[in-house]
C-alpha cells in the first residue's frame, strides 16, 4: 500500500511538472518562427485557406499555449487559434488588465516597421489565467493583414 502511495504522488508529481515545462517551453524564435510558417501558408494556399487554419484548435498553428492569430489593420480579428470564438470581434480599442492598448500598438508596429515585438497581458488558452507575454507581430505582405504569436513570460 505504501509502495502504490508513493509511485502514485511520484507520478502525479512527474505529469505536474511536465505539464508546467510544456506550458513554458517555447521560446521567442518559436514565436517568431510560427509566424512565419502562417505568412508561407498563406502565400501557398490563399487568405481564406489561411485564416481557416490558423482559427483550427488542432491545426498546424497551435502547440499548446503557443498559438497564431490574425488581425485586420482596423483592429478586428480575422483568425485566433488560442480562441476561434474572438473572430469578427473588433479589438482595437480593447485594453489589457494594464489599461495597455496592445491591438493599436500592434497595429503601429506592423503599419510602420512591418514586424516587431510588444508586450502585454492576456488569457493563457491552457492555463485559462492572465498572464504577461511577449508577442511577434508581423504584416502579411500586400494586405492589410498581420499575423502575431506569443509566449507567456
Amino acid at each position: 500500500m505504501k509502495r502504490s502511495l508513493a509511485s502514485f504522488i511520484l507520478l502525479a508529481l512527474i505529469m505536474a511538472f511536465s505539464t508546467l515545462h510544456a506550458a513554458q517551453a517555447f521560446t521567442q524564435d518559436d514565436a517568431k518562427g510560427l509566424v512565419g510558417k502562417v505568412a508561407e501558408f498563406w502565400k501557398a494556399n490563399g487568405k481564406d485557406k489561411a485564416l481557416a487554419e490558423v482559427s483550427n484548435p488542432k491545426g498546424q498553428f497551435v502547440k499548446g499555449d503557443l498559438y497564431a492569430f490574425c488581425n485586420d489593420l482596423n483592429g478586428v480579428v480575422l483568425a485566433n487559434g488560442g480562441n476561434p470564438g474572438l473572430v469578427g470581434q473588433n479589438h482595437a480599442k480593447l485594453k489589457d488588465p494594464e489599461g495597455k492598448l496592445f491591438n493599436e500598438e500592434m497595429i503601429e508596429i506592423v503599419k510602420t516597421k512591418g514586424s516587431g515585438w510588444t508586450d502585454y497581458s492576456w488569457v493563457n488558452p491552457v492555463t485559462k489565467k492572465v498572464q504577461p507575454k511577449t508577442v511577434w507581430v508581423e504584416r502579411i505582405k500586400g494586405t492589410d493583414v498581420f499575423c502575431g504569436a506569443g509566449i507567456w513570460k
